[in-house]
C-alpha cells in the first residue's frame, strides 16, 4: 500500500521556522518526484514545492521561494520541507504528494500536518 505520512506541523509565531517531514512506504521512493502542497481553511489547494528523484531539480511556488527549502533522503524514504520566516498566511494543512514541476497529484496526499502561524 502506497503511503505518505506527514509530520512536523505545529503552532509557531510569525517569523519562526518549522520543519515538515514526509515518510514514504509501499513503493520505490527514488522512482518518484515528490513534493508538498497545502490547503488553508476555506481556500483551494495550492502547490508549494516539488523535488526531483535525486534532488537535482526543485520547484517552488512564488510564495515559497527564498523562505522554504525542500530536500529528500532516498535512503530513508523521506522528504523534508524547511520553512523559515513564516507568515500568518502560511497557516494551512500541508500534504506530501507526488508531483511534477508545478503539477501535483492532490489525491496522493496523506492526512497532512497542520501549520498554524500566529501574528
Amino acid at each position: 500500500e502506497v503511503q505518505l505520512v506527514e509530520s512536523g506541523g505545529g503552532l509557531v509565531q510569525a517569523g519562526g521556522s518549522l520543519r515538515l517531514s514526509c515518510t514514504a512506504s509501499g513503493f520505490r521512493f527514488d522512482d518518484y518526484v515528490i513534493g508538498w502542497f497545502r490547503q488553508a481553511p476555506g481556500k483551494e489547494r495550492e502547490g508549494v514545492s516539488c523535488i526531483g528523484k535525486y534532488e537535482g531539480h526543485t520547484y517552488y511556488a512564488d510564495f515559497a521561494r527564498g523562505r522554504f527549502t525542500i530536500s529528500r533522503d532516498n535512503d530513508k524514504n523521506t522528504a523534508t520541507l524547511e520553512m523559515k520566516s513564516l507568515k500568518p498566511e502560511d497557516t494551512a494543512r500541508y500534504y506530501c504528494a507526488f508531483c511534477s514541476g508545478s503539477h501535483y497529484d492532490f489525491g496522493s496526499g496523506g492526512q497532512g500536518t497542520l501549520v498554524t502561524v500566529s501574528s
